[in-house]
């Protein structure tokens, strides 16, 4: 990977006399998040044929603007503090031919067709619980984690660059850095994850915005979809996140020559989302999501030895809180100011007869007209109850996916009763055996490493 005194020194011999303005240098290493520290790049002087051909009172040519006498001043890398919300825009905007090619080669490493007309968001989606599919948990090895209250992304990393890909698969390019465990073979290339952006209110820091990256679909051009989850989420800490954090480590001792990447420049940082056996839930729901530092509605089962399945997955299940469950409408408010609720069904709005909100922040109905409003169901009032406005989405929900989040809300499946259940699936041999086994093999690591002198990454 090229740095950028070596990229400057490669344009001046091939353009010479190069890059003659400071502030575009200052720019370049801003960028790419490098400091040019214990490094002298010396800007040329400004080239004859860039001077201005008035004279000054001496005879002499005036000094042109921008000619900075070969000085460079620091960088500045003085941050402005500022609230951040899960709404703001991240990242540059990418041309719409760049765009495109993008989508394609998602599209390859995901192994699906070419999109016929307008391509759609193919990351996978969990389907709301409910007393059919949570039948599932005693078919299939399950998991659990959190439902982080975040922002959806896909992130595609690429050689010359990161892009978060959002719902509307739309990518937007940022400065991140994702190095392979051998640091000497550069920048990953062609991986492709899936995962959610959070903030974090953290103690005497104030606001962090994290990426919790939580499933990998290609690894440098090669689809992993069809591997299970569990060899998925393996790779994510053994080939994204553990090398970045080593090499971090590195630039932050000092043990690389300048310039230093500085990591603490990037817009967010990153780390791999935990898993938990099934027989965890309880304490994920009474211990480890009120002690969060982020907002969490519910739980999601991930099937353990699941391939990933792209757009709707009936495996994947999500369970939230009762008064959590929530339909995405498209609302718009029509002539003499009447409501009108929308859905999608087979791609083309449909309208909810019958169907109305009421707004409990006051909010001007006509402001909010042609959102995406994510709404929960008040079962006394028999209307929709506005949550937020979902900045994130410019599509409704289908008709498909409000159905059974209508059937999760009818069958009421409390706190209590989901936990009920959970424990007796996990009486089952099938996950009484493979606990066991993955206790021996837990225990069996731990020794391996006190026997080598060190503990295993946390």
């Amino acid at each position: 990977m090229v740095i950028i005194v070596q990229a400057i020194r490669i344009f001046a011999q091939r353009r010479p006399p190069g890059i003659y303005k400071r502030d575009y240098i200052e720019a370049l290493y801003s960028f790419y998040h490098e400091v040019p520290e214990n490094i002298i790049v010396t800007c040329p002087s400004t080239p004859e044929w860039k001077r201005p051909s008035d004279l000054d009172l001496n005879g002499e040519a005036k000094p042109d603007d921008d000619d900075d006498n070969g000085d460079v001043s620091p960088v500045h890398n003085d941050v402005e503090e500022k609230v951040i919300t899960n709404d703001d825009v991240l990242g540059d905007d990418v041309p719409f031919d760049q765009q495109e090619a993008l989508r394609i080669v998602c599209y390859r490493l995901l192994e699906l067709p070419p999109a016929r007309g307008h391509a759609q968001f193919p990351g996978s989606h969990p389907v709301s619980l409910d007393s059919d599919n949570l039948q599932l948990l005693r078919q299939r090895y399950y998991y659990a984690t959190w439902k982080a209250d975040g922002t959806r992304y896909m992130m595609l990393i690429m050689r010359d660059g990161c892009f978060l890909i959002d719902r509307n698969f739309c990518f937007r390019r940022v400065q991140m850095r994702f190095p392979h465990r051998n640091l000497n073979e550069g920048p990953h290339d062609m991986t492709l994850i899936d995962g959610e952006m959070i903030i974090d209110t953290v103690p005497d820091s104030g606001l962090k915005r994290r990426y919790l990256a939580y499933d990998l679909m290609a690894l440098d051009s090669v689809s992993k979809t069809k591997l299970p989850f569990s060899e998925r989420w393996r790779l994510i800490e053994d080939e994204i996140i553990r090398p970045r954090h080593n090499e971090r480590k590195m630039f932050e001792s000092g043990a690389k020559s300048n310039p230093m990447y500085k990591y603490d420049m990037e817009l967010f940082s990153a780390r791999r989302k935990d898993f938990w056996l099934l027989h965890t839930a309880k304490r994920v729901l009474k211990e480890f999501i009120p002690s969060l530092c982020h907002d969490a509605d519910g739980l999601i089962f991930q099937g353990w030895d699941d391939p990933y399945v792209t757009r709707t997955h009936e495996g994947l299940l999500k369970w939230k809180y009762p008064e959590m469950n929530s339909v995405d409408f498209l609302f718009e408010v029509g002539n003499d100011n009447r409501q009108l609720v929308f859905l999608y069904e087979r791609g083309k709005k449909k309208l909810m007869d019958g169907s109305w909100m009421v707004f409990p922040n006051g909010e001007d109905p006509s402001s909010i007209s042609g959102r995406i409003v994510e709404c929960s169901w008040n079962k006394e009032q028999q209307c929709w109850v506005c949550m937020r406005v979902r900045f994130d989405k410019s599509t409704p929900n289908d008709i498909n996916t409000y159905r059974k989040v209508m059937r999760s809300i009818t069958d009421n499946i409390t706190e209590d009763k989901l936990l009920e259940e959970i424990t007796e699936i996990i009486s089952l041999p099938m996950y009484a055996d493979r606990k066991k086994a993955d206790e021996r093999m837990a225990h069996a690591k731990m020794a391996q490493h006190r026997r080598r002198g060190q503990m295993p990454p946390q």
